[in-house]
């Protein structure tokens, strides 16, 4: 059956490491957060929104929207991604790590229509060597037991669910071409060297908040 509706997920996650330990998510690019340039993406693509954030702060930041915790700490990626597709209560999801400014819900709506013509899993893929990019993609109800089996087995990577998914699509080359530059559409702001080249800034205590 055509799934006729599907939920937005957040991921806010990640230690940071080499982002002085600051929310990547809450810096800001052209005057806005990350996130919440995200976050207009998945509104433009599905019908509910949710954020997945172990951080206690995180309801803060993300007022009026439902946050999820994962429910065993220190798993990886992959827990990130069972938390959604649990929280999702039987539907599809797209998620998009909240690090990634420039993703469009132009193609957020392709991958899921991916999903709509029957694939359990529809990922974009970019670079030489193919590159998949699991943490922006949509992943099918069915997916959340694969889950299981993959954390079940000790496995920590967020790719292996989708390599893992018979039935799973890819959208590359033209077709992830014509939605704008991939380089760009799936660039994650991972250091504060990025941040800047893009000249944006860590947030003040007053940009924390929602606006």
């Amino acid at each position: 059956m055509t799934p006729s509706r599907c939920v937005g997920v957040l991921l806010a996650g990640g230690s940071a490491r080499r982002f002085r330990g600051m929310p990547k998510g809450l810096a800001l690019v052209d005057g806005l957060r990350i996130a919440d340039r995200v976050l207009a993406a998945l509104r433009g693509a599905t019908e509910r929104q949710i954020v997945v954030a172990n951080d206690p702060r995180a309801t803060r930041w993300f007022p009026g929207l439902q946050t999820v915790r994962d429910a065993e700490e220190g798993l990886g990626p992959l827990q990130g991604l069972r938390t959604a597709l649990a929280s999702a209560e039987g539907l599809p999801v797209i998620v998009v790590a909240w690090d990634m400014p420039f993703v469009t819900t132009a193609l957020l709506s392709t991958l899921r229509a991916e999903g709509e013509r029957g694939a359990t899993a529809a990922v974009p893929v970019v670079g030489d060597p193919p590159r998949a990019e699991p943490l922006c993609a949509y992943y099918g109800a069915s997916a959340l037991a694969a889950c299981d089996i993959l954390i079940g087995r000790g496995e920590r990577r967020a790719a292996a669910l989708y390599e893992s998914l018979p039935g799973a699509a890819t959208v590359r080359g033209r077709d992830l071409v014509a939605l704008g530059d991939p380089a760009r559409l799936l660039f994650s702001v991972d250091t504060l060297d990025d941040l800047a080249r893009l000249g944006g800034r860590l947030p003040d205590g007053e940009d924390t908040a929602r606006r």
